[in-house]
């Protein structure tokens, strides 16, 4: 009986280190990007782990979503986030960032010079100065990193007054030798038509705006022309997410687009070759 008893501890412990244990970033295999979309519903949140090691995040969801992304990262054993940009403003997109500059030790941080009377964005500014960080601006123009086989620039936001501020959300473009990905946080057709002027061409979009019908403008769609697409957005949202426009526009264009809705945390990984979808 006792060694039946053995053998069942020793079967579920090694369950447990498989399926729950902090898992260590992968980089025995060679160089690789991993981006992870997290599924945070409606709204945005992406890991980036990159092939010098460091790490990249980009918007944490919304309030509630900052227990779940500060746990999605520990998860991978990572201690530090090099870059943090918070692409603009909006509760559904910096609501966890307090919690995740409170959980890790930060490098860079990287928001738009917008400002909003939420509590969420005071809460944002009143951590960040907590802990002695200081906030560089997004605007176009911006290098983040630029090594021989990686490249991480700011495209947007191109002026320093809009109407939306959806328009100021700070746009990334990441080159890993032959692969791009250009991240468009909420960004709506005004920025997307001051961003034409640039080498958009990227082969995964992360879809602006949670797939609405005032972003991914055929110009700017056509520009880009990727073969990825990934839309962020929540089962059942009330906004109508992701519009049939957009979706019909991505199918047309023989996109490849998935959702976190339907598919989950979604990752992309790149050997600086091709690019792998999970």
């Amino acid at each position: 009986m006792k060694k039946y008893i053995i053998a069942i501890i020793i079967v579920l412990a090694i369950a447990y280190s498989y399926f729950y244990a902090p898992q260590p970033v992968d980089l025995q295999a060679g160089p690789q990007l991993a981006l992870h979309f997290i599924d945070v519903g409606q709204a945005d949140s992406m890991l980036g782990i990159l092939p010098n090691g460091e790490i990249i995040l980009i918007d944490a969801g919304n309030r509630d979503d900052g227990g779940a992304i500060v746990r999605y990262i520990k998860n991978k054993n990572i201690k530090k986030i090099d870059y943090l940009i918070a692409t603009h403003p909006h509760e559904d997109h910096i609501g966890g960032l307090a919690e995740v500059i409170n959980s890790f030790e930060i490098g860079n941080i990287y928001m738009p010079k917008v400002s909003s009377n939420t509590k969420t964005f005071e809460n944002t500014l009143t951590t960040i100065k907590s802990k002695n960080l200081k906030v560089t601006t997004a605007k176009s123009g911006v290098s983040i990193l630029n090594t021989d086989n990686l490249k991480i620039e700011l495209l947007a936001p191109n002026n320093s007054t809009y109407d939306d501020t959806n328009n100021y959300s700070a746009v990334t473009k990441i080159t890993f030798e032959n692969t791009s990905f250009l991240l468009t946080g909420d960004a709506e057709d005004v920025s997307e038509r001051e961003m034409l002027k640039y080498n958009l061409k990227s082969d995964l979009l992360k879809v602006g705006h949670h797939g609405s019908s005032t972003s991914t403008t055929p110009q700017f769609l056509k520009a880009v022309s990727p073969k990825f697409a990934i839309i962020s957005v929540g089962k059942d949202n009330s906004y109508g997410h992701p519009t049939q426009k957009t979706l019909n526009a991505l199918r047309n264009a023989g996109v490849t687009t998935f959702r976190t809705d339907i598919d989950g945390t979604i990752i992309a990984k790149s050997d600086g070759k091709s690019i792998k979808i999970k």
